[in-house]
């Protein structure tokens, strides 16, 4: 992967910042954009650009095209940005579904749609997308979660089949990732069988890579040692 233009959303989270520095160890160039606010400077391989809501279209253009005019162009976007939110149908609040929504879905599709444009002109564009084994069955609680999560695989479903020969289009299914906050929240869980920021970057990379190029549509399962 050296040499290439990656941008990476959520960049500043758990996973995000282990796939930053998966990929500038491989030698790729790194557009990190995040909801929260950054002052950490550009410099010829990275540029941060951070208080960006990317379930605002018009945010997502602007940032994607300020990334792709930094480096001089764009080989792939890792669409990391999302969120969690455990709760019942009866009992949760109709606005959880609205904002996993937004963060879950829109911020994948309106970066994806402004990063298109520039992934074609690549040659060897690639789109990876984060969906969750917990959206092929959703189980109590998991009802907004599941439904967002299920709205990013169809779009990988999608934007796959539009973009077939010239953008490859993938997604991780992770199960449980070993986080602080997953440890916090499941402090009985047998964190051993759960699957490490690491090992899910090396999987993402590696759909984001040459040796990736004849895989499009996939939604690859990564549910550690369960």
């Amino acid at each position: 992967m050296n040499g290439k233009v990656i941008v990476i959303t959520g960049a500043s989270g758990a996973l995000g910042k282990v796939v930053v520095e998966a990929a500038l160890a491989r030698g790729s160039k790194i557009a990190a954009i995040d909801h929260a606010a950054t002052t950490i400077p550009a410099t010829a391989d990275q540029l941060h650009l951070g208080g960006v809501d990317l379930s605002d279209a018009d945010q997502a253009l602007k940032t994607i095209n300020a990334a792709a005019a930094h480096f001089g162009r764009l080989d792939a976007l890792i669409n990391i940005a999302g969120a969690f939110s455990f709760e019942t149908v009866a009992e949760g609040d109709p606005k959880t579904w609205q904002r996993l929504y937004a963060i879950n879905v829109l911020t994948a599709l309106n970066a994806s749609r402004a990063a298109i444009p520039h992934l074609t002109t690549s040659g060897e564009g690639r789109i990876v997308n984060i969906g969750a084994m917990g959206a092929l069955q959703a189980g109590a609680g998991m009802g907004p979660y599941a439904a967002s999560k299920a709205g990013v695989h169809r779009l990988t479903e999608a934007l796959a089949a539009e973009l077939k020969g010239k953008v490859t289009v993938n997604a991780v299914l992770p199960s449980t990732i070993d986080t602080p906050a997953n440890r916090r929240d499941m402090p009985q869980a047998d964190f051993s069988k759960w699957v490490t920021p690491d090992e899910l970057a090396n999987v993402i990379l590696f759909l984001a890579s040459d040796e990736a190029s004849a895989v499009t549509g996939a939604l690859l399962p990564v549910s550690g040692r369960v």
